[in-house]
């Protein structure tokens, strides 16, 4: 996908005028923080009486450019076509259309930094969505300190969730990487057996996030580790550190690699050394037809994923409204993003209709009642999201979804573990 290198708006219905400091309204950025015409409170910068502008960077370029892609794809699949049915319905009684402005920042945690500064300048209304660990937490601090929502993040590090009190401003979506580190221990210490596992793990909270979350879950019991090995998510392969665990001969490989390259190279270079364990593989690198396919995944006995949200393309649901709903929309919008699927696509259509359920109690047009509005769900069942799964952002330290279901790859697609 060609890089992005100044903001792009993404509804239909209002047109970007210039690149200075016009919002979508078509009023500047003071005339937007007028009070508004309910006189019940002064608004904050991005939303007027019909409109309201959100903001995102996310890596469109590089090699995590299928999953940032995707990151921007579904949400504004989810905002346009509600956009299309009128718009949204807020707790005021007014119904305003959502904008969505996206800027690429290839996975650079500085350059995520200067797009984020960029749409605060231009006058956001809330920062939704990012994908990615180190960008994330590289704008946290500044998005706190600003007063600026830093929402639904597509990021499981427990840091954008487990101290709100530090970071009112920020919160997850997605489920920690500790809970799903846990859900892969738990599988193996259920076995009740001698399990031996080696682990390749990001080199920051990613890893560290898997790595904390599957020992704590296996502390004590018959499984252990006989090798680790990290790596950067600016290198090229990892056919070192697979040739480093692949001498332990372990029973179960734990890669916890977030790059889509990388991942696929774990799996190719394992099995050139004629090490086939059972793979545990984190729910945004698993895609079938993006990871395990190239991968040759179908060799290893066994490759397990935690999941949350439906597979669009699976036949399993295609009659299922959800997702029928969100094909057409993805057709008609996401896929001029990207043609690319990932889990990212499906998430962060998700993320939309949380949004939309924040909007629906919002009685004044401010950040702060957003914030208070986003942190008061409970109990929603989003759509694409597994039965059972449900939204709730009322929980101090955890994400909006903080559960999550484990999978097998059976060499075409993904069936549910029984238990699990």
């Amino acid at each position: 996908m060609k890089s992005v290198q100044h903001p792009r708006r993404l509804s239909g219905a209002v047109a970007l005028i210039g690149v200075t400091a016009l919002l979508v309204s078509g009023c500047t950025r003071e005339e937007a923080s007028t009070p508004s015409s309910s006189g019940t409170a002064e608004a904050s910068p991005g939303i007027t009486d019909t409109t309201v502008s959100l903001g995102i960077s996310s890596p469109l370029s590089g090699a995590t450019a299928g999953p940032g892609s995707c990151t921007v794809a579904g949400l504004d699949s989810f905002l346009e076509a509600k956009n299309a049915e009128g718009g949204f319905t807020f707790g005021d009684g007014k119904t305003r259309k959502v904008t969505l402005e996206y800027l690429d920042d290839a996975y650079d945690p500085a350059k995520a930094v200067a797009n984020f500064r960029q749409l605060v300048n231009k006058g956001i209304f809330a920062y939704v969505g990012a994908l990615g660990t180190p960008t994330n937490a590289a704008v946290m601090p500044i998005a706190n300190q600003q007063e600026v929502p830093q929402v639904l993040l597509t990021a499981g590090a427990g840091e954008f969730s487990d101290d709100q009190q530090a970071n009112p401003w920020t919160s997850g979506f997605v489920p920690t990487y500790t809970t799903e580190g846990a859900a892969f221990g738990k599988l193996l210490v259920d076995a009740n057996q001698p399990i031996t596992v080696a682990t390749l793990v990001q080199n920051d909270d990613y890893g560290t996030g898997y790595l904390d979350g599957f020992q704590s879950a296996i502390e004590g019991s018959q499984v252990k580790v006989l090798d680790s090995a990290t790596y950067e998510p600016t290198d090229t392969s990892v056919d070192g550190q697979v040739t480093q665990l692949a001498a332990s001969k372990a029973d179960v490989l734990l890669s916890a690699v977030s790059v889509t390259p990388l991942q696929v190279g774990v799996l190719t270079k394992a099995q050139s050394l004629g090490w086939k364990p059972r793979i545990f593989l984190p729910s945004n690198t698993s895609t079938p037809a993006t990871v395990l396919q190239p991968g040759g995944a179908a060799a290893y006995p066994d490759v397990y994923t935690p999941s949350f949200a439906k597979t669009p393309a699976s036949p399993a649901f295609a009659n299922d409204p959800d997702v029928q709903a969100y094909n057409t929309a993805f057709e008609q919008y996401g896929s001029k993003i990207t043609k690319t699927y990932t889990p990212h696509c499906a998430w962060s259509y998700a993320e939309g209709a949380v949004l939309g359920e924040a909007f629906s109690t919002m009685e004044e047009p401010t950040r702060e009642a957003f914030m208070t509005s986003l942190r008061s769900i409970s109990g929603f069942q989003a759509p694409l999201l597994l039965d059972g799964i449900t939204i709730d952002t009322t929980k101090e330290d955890q994400a909006a979804v903080f559960t999550v279901n484990l999978v097998r790859y059976n060499g075409t697609g993904y069936e549910p573990v029984q238990g699990y």
